[in-house]
């Protein structure tokens, strides 16, 4: 289901990412999931991998921490 705010997202996003990388995986599973809307099961799974390659085009982790790329 979409996320209205970081505070809704899961606790392995909001506690491991910064909070721009939250708002890029917000923005990219709200989108995603919408998108997806026709694919039933498997929407949710879709989104969450959205989310994690937009974050991932934009940040790099570092052992358990995450910072932007340069």
């Amino acid at each position: 289901m979409p996320y209205a705010s970081n505070q809704e997202l899961p606790a392995a996003v909001r506690e491991h990412l910064p909070r721009h990388a939250q708002d890029i995986f917000r923005e990219a599973f709200n989108s995603a999931f919408d998108e997806y809307a026709d694919r039933g099961e498997q929407r949710e799974t879709l989104a969450f991998r959205v989310a994690w390659a937009a974050v991932k085009r934009s940040y790099r982790k570092h052992g358990d921490d995450w910072h932007a790329k340069h």
